[in-house]
Order: C-alpha cells, then sequence, then structure tokens
C-alpha cells in the first residue's frame, strides 16, 4: 500500500455519499460517522434531532499517490447541491449541510481555491455555501451505517436517492471508477 490521506465530507446522508466513494479508484475505505458537533459519541437519533450540531459525514481514506484530494472534491460537488444551507433534497436539517472538514493546511488551501473556482463558473444558480473548517473528533456511525447501500440497495431510500447519485458517479467519471466497482447495481 502506497501513502494514504483523510477526507472528511458532509453533504447530505451519508449513505449517498459512502456509496459514491466506496466505487472511486485510490480509495482504500470510507466510513459514515460524525464530526463537528458539541457531544462525545452520539448516537444517529442525537444527530438526527439536530441537538447536538453534528454532520452525517463520511470519512475518506484515500492515496493522494492514485487519486489526488482535489479529485475527491470534484466528485463531492459533482453529486450533491452546495447551494441549499441544511438541506439535501427531501433531508432537511443541520445534519445534511454541505462542509468540508480539512485534515492539513493544504487541505484547506485546495478546497479554498475549488471553492473560489467553482463559484467564478457560475455552475449553480446561487451561490455555494458549502462550509470549510477544520477537523473535528469523527465519531464512527452505527455499524449497520457502514456500508448501507452495499447491504440495501433496495431499501426505498437507496433505491431512489442513494442509487441515482451512484450512477451519476459511474457516468461522469467512468475513468475513476475502481475496477471491482465497475459493475452497476
Amino acid at each position: 500500500m502506497g501513502r494514504s490521506d483523510i477526507a472528511v465530507l458532509g453533504g447530505g446522508c451519508f449513505w449517498c455519499l459512502e456509496a459514491v466513494y466506496q466505487q472511486m479508484e485510490g480509495v482504500l475505505s470510507v466510513e459514515s460517522g460524525y464530526m463537528g458537533g458539541r457531544r462525545a459519541n452520539p448516537t444517529y437519533q442525537q444527530v438526527c434531532s439536530g441537538a447536538t450540531g453534528h454532520v452525517e459525514v463520511v470519512q475518506v481514506t484515500f492515496d493522494p499517490d492514485i487519486t489526488p484530494y482535489r479529485e475527491i472534491l470534484e466528485v463531492f460537488f459533482a453529486i450533491h447541491d452546495p447551494t441549499t444551507r441544511d438541506r439535501q433534497g427531501n433531508d432537511v436539517g443541520s445534519q445534511y449541510r454541505s462542509v468540508i472538514f480539512y485534515t492539513s493546511p493544504e487541505q484547506k488551501e485546495t478546497a479554498e481555491q475549488f471553492v473560489r473556482e467553482l463559484d467564478a463558473q457560475h455552475i449553480w444558480r446561487d451561490p455555494i455555501v458549502t462550509e470549510i473548517r477544520p477537523a473535528a473528533e469523527f465519531y464512527r456511525a452505527e455499524n449497520y451505517h457502514q456500508n448501507y447501500f452495499g447491504n440495501n440497495p433496495d431499501q426505498p431510500y437507496c433505491a431512489f436517492v442513494v442509487a441515482p447519485k451512484a450512477r451519476k458517479f459511474r457516468e461522469k467519471f467512468r475513468h475513476k471508477i475502481k475496477q471491482a466497482a465497475a459493475q452497476p447495481h
């Protein structure tokens, strides 16, 4: 194994992000969890209440020699709406906000530069509201949240929300798909 780095991203339900990044070349592992709140070891129910301040995130461990951090961000901005505050589709609440938790000054600089470039391109009608914040304590979500889409592809939320995002990734980033993940769900 080569080098590894960690990206922590929140962009709606963590099941969607996890399903996409698990397919990406250079990604070594993806864990769903919580970050940015005020309570140690929060539960899913506590995070969903909005009272803890946590965000549903994925912690993506990747090999930067295969997939640079900027490519992780390119996928992130392609698969969620960075212009809606505390919302992704029907998922509403501060736990679904768009946020990049950087783990180094280089990640912060890359994320800020990338957002400036996207803003200048006017891809979206509304401005980008993605927060860029220093990483905090990562709390791994309960076991049943890990590999959720892989374990529950026919569950209605997975079929109607997660699957289209995974398909969008495979279509738009065909060149970045792991060989083992090339088969569609």
